[in-house]
């Protein structure tokens, strides 16, 4: 067991992960914008990861203060709108939190992964990043995550660390709820088009993560997982 830094940590699949790796015995560093509710398992730094200074500061502190087993790059934000109205400084800022600052976390625990004898590293991906309406900005991010995550385990695997993305299809979470209004058509046509007829919990997301941070993991890298309930490979066929 070790520390795990995990970002957007407060709520939904972040939240779920935090629970789920302190009851596995690990130490969680969560890293959010806003202190999450209730008892968080762990250890709280506030900080917006979109802004890099910030962000330096505070992982910087966290990396300083101990070791460092794994990170979780969880934290996202999405503005859903279709090319014409894409607003560039919505796109900007998703690629600064989805993206830029899944490097720069990584960047700033790499010299306390290089000392585990068990470092992971998992990325937060999206089904979303395989095409979607609506989501040309945060989709293009999470693509971008895939292509991540495969040339990070590469330039990592010399020293024992592994890089994994997990990414979740439709999951029942406030994120879902906040870019898919609730009771609408089109949310109710995602959930009937999932194979498995329904959506995913976060929890389900948050065992695939931890199994990427167990030592059985440990002869897989690069690899992205989908916890979709099959929607990856088609919609349920009416």
């Amino acid at each position: 067991m070790g520390s795990v830094l995990i970002t957007g940590a407060g709520r939904g699949i972040g939240r779920a992960v935090a629970e789920a790796a302190a009851r596995a015995g690990h130490k969680v560093i969560g890293v959010t914008r806003s202190r999450p509710p209730g008892d968080f398992p762990g250890e709280v730094a506030i900080v917006d990861l979109g802004d890099d200074a910030a962000l330096s500061r505070s992982v910087t502190a966290i990396v300083e203060r101990g070791p460092i087993d794994a990170v979780v790059n969880n934290a996202g934000i999405i503005t859903v709108a279709p090319l014409p109205e894409i607003d560039i400084a919505d796109a900007d800022a998703m690629w600064a939190v989805n993206t830029r600052a899944v490097i720069r976390v990584a960047q700033l625990c790499l010299p306390r992964l290089r000392q585990s004898n068990c470092a992971r590293i998992v990325n937060i991906g999206s089904r979303a990043a395989l095409g979607k309406i609506g989501r040309i900005g945060y989709g293009s991010t999470k693509a971008a995550l895939t292509g991540l995550t495969r040339s990070m385990a590469l330039e990592l695997a010399p020293y024992g660390i592994t890089v994994n993305c997990v990414a979740p299809g439709p999951i029942e979470t406030e994120f879902f709820a906040g870019a898919n209004e609730p009771n609408s058509p089109a949310t109710r046509a995602i959930k009937e088009a999932v194979p498995l007829g329904r959506l995913g919990r976060p929890e389900e997301v948050a065992a695939v993560v931890l199994f990427f941070l167990s030592a059985d993991a440990g002869f897989i890298t690069g690899q992205t997982l989908y916890v979709c309930g099959g929607l990856t490979i088609g919609a349920i066929p009416e």
